[in-house]
């Protein structure tokens, strides 16, 4: 039986103990007609926990036969109300019966498997879970659950444009559950973990509200969040470091989760620093967060470090971008390009980009450019930026039709850092993750 409907059933009987304490104290206060309306709603308590159990553990289990015994005890209490020496006896009988029903409950119907659930909602995010899922999905005593949910693009006005749905974009090895056939509120999992923190709160996207971490907090028992990117690491004492990381931390999914867990104990230490400040000067506040808060590191960079080149499928038409005639393999190198610092340079970061795929369009001989912009730069732009979009989309398209290099729009970011020689771009998460790599990295200068 699974651990939320056993504490359902035992906070059930736990209040057909507090009514039956309330008899014992109010003894005669009490006339019979209300005891037997009292009582007969206790009988339909007892009567309902007992078809849970059956329905879930079968016939025959010791908590059914110990209702069946109350019940019976519960109607010799009601027809001899108010014999006060026999109904004395039998409140106490009956205050001994509901403690082994509730023993029952909890220690004789065994626990069933953990159902564990996961929701990502883009596909190229998946990374920040992986890890995560397959521990669970290797438990034994585990039921894992994949079950990437419907987003929206947002207008400039905040209102909902088309929905997407990436189910079918996620590798052949995880299973998907639709998210039309799961129902969390009925199903109730013990964890669900979540990499999305904005609810509401993003200009540019939203996951489907049903799914805002304000909703599902209430059908789990614990709600996990993990970013879905990764921070550059500062001193949580510089105050103006932390200053440049507070919207990160105070977030839907923060402050509604359970548990946070981030990249590293130094990185908690940030996390808390700003959120103490957020709760001011309530009690406690810092031991709080402290303890939701987790520096257990990011499964992003344990899907960096396990992913090998050779063990990465290339396409065809990237071969042909990657190799020489004879063979050869040139140096590939890996080009980000960030929603951030194209909100901030605006038309500057079109004019760099065209001069960078000059550069390497020149050099296309010896070095295989692949360019991978953040997967969110249209929609960025559509709702922020609507005035760049046009001419933003033209370059894409102008470099897709050469051929010359690669356009990598695909959900696996780790197959273009496994497969590059070396990362340039723009500062950003991906730089993080780089970094684990040991290969070379250089930050362009929009203005160069």
């Amino acid at each position: 039986m699974r651990k939320y409907i056993k504490t359902d059933l035992c906070n059930i009987i736990d209040q057909l103990v507090n009514v039956n304490e309330t008899l014992i104290s109010k003894g005669k206060g009490v006339s019979q007609e209300q005891v037997q309306g009292i009582l007969t709603d206790c009988q339909q308590g007892a009567v309902d926990v007992g078809t849970k159990i059956e329905e879930i553990e079968g016939e025959g289990t010791e908590a059914v036969r110990l209702l069946e015994e109350y019940c019976e005890k519960v109607y010799l209490l009601c027809i001899n109300w108010p014999d006060e020496k026999l109904c004395d006896k039998e409140l106490k009988n009956i205050r001994v019966l509901l403690n082994k029903v509730k023993n029952s409950i909890l220690y004789d119907i065994k626990d069933s498997k953990k159902e564990v659930v996961f929701l990502p909602y883009k596909a190229s995010m998946w990374d920040s879970l992986e890890s995560v899922w397959k521990a669970a999905d290797e438990d034994p005593e585990c039921n894992a659950y994949v079950i990437p949910i419907p987003y929206y693009d947002k207008n400039p006005d905040g209102s909902f444009k088309e929905m997407h749905y990436e189910g079918d974009l996620y590798p052949e090895y995880v299973p998907i559950t639709d998210w039309q056939k799961y129902d969390l509120e009925k199903r109730h999992p013990d964890v669900i973990f979540i990499h999305n923190p904005y609810d509401e709160a993003n200009f540019v996207t939203s996951v489907h509200p049903q799914y805002y971490s304000k909703v599902i907090k209430d059908y789990t028992d614990k709600l996990v969040y993990i970013p879905y990117f990764v921070l550059k690491e500062i001193d949580p004492e510089n105050e103006e470091a932390v200053e440049s990381v507070a919207h990160f931390v105070t977030t839907p999914g923060v402050l509604h989760a359970h548990r946070v867990i981030v990249q590293s104990e130094q990185m908690k230490k940030v996390y808390v620093k700003v959120l103490t400040k957020l709760m001011g000067d309530e009690v406690d506040s810092k031991a709080y967060w402290e303890e939701r808060i987790l520096g257990l590191g990011s499964p992003k960079l344990d899907k960096v470090v396990n992913t090998r080149r050779e063990d990465v499928e290339i396409p065809e038409e990237w071969r042909k971008v990657i190799y020489k005639e004879n063979g050869e393999r040139k140096k590939v190198i890996l080009y980000n390009t960030s929603v951030a610092t194209l909100l901030k340079y605006n038309e500057q970061v079109i004019i760099k980009i065209k001069d960078v795929l000059f550069t390497f369009r020149d050099n296309q001989n010896e070095v295989a450019l692949l360019w991978r912009p953040h997967p969110l730069i249209k929609e960025t732009l559509e709702s922020m930026r609507p005035e760049l979009l046009v001419e933003y989309e033209e370059v894409v398209k102008k470099y897709r039709e050469e051929n010359w290099g690669i356009y990598d729009d695909t959900p696996d970011l780790n197959r273009a850092i496994a497969m590059s020689d070396g990362y340039y771009g723009d500062w950003s998460s991906l730089v993080q993750m780089y970094q684990r790599t040991g290969k070379p990295i250089m930050i362009q200068d929009v203005f160069v």
